[in-house]
């Protein structure tokens, strides 16, 4: 019996979209991204608001990343600018 060969890997996510949109906006326009949604979800009623809680809990957690990628972005801005480098 021979042995199973080993997986290949998995090629690295890509999320240019996103990418571009936190390399260029503004953290303070982040928390507006999912204002239409929110708005629509606010006026559901009955069996669908149930759903609409669990949908705004995941705009919630994405949210929450989105700032963590804006956070990340103005640490590295802030140590390439500490090392004298360009940006």
């Amino acid at each position: 019996m021979s042995a199973n060969p080993a997986p290949e890997p998995l090629p690295a996510p890509s999320y240019p979209t996103l990418e571009a949109y936190v390399e260029t906006g503004l953290a303070e326009d982040a928390t507006h991204i999912f204002g239409d949604v929110r708005e629509a979800l606010g006026t559901l009623k009955g069996p669908r608001a149930d759903q609409a809680r669990k949908i705004e809990a995941a705009l919630d957690a994405a949210d929450e990343l989105i700032q963590m990628l804006f956070g990340v972005r103005a640490e590295l801005e802030a140590e390439a600018r500490a090392k004298g480098g360009r940006r």
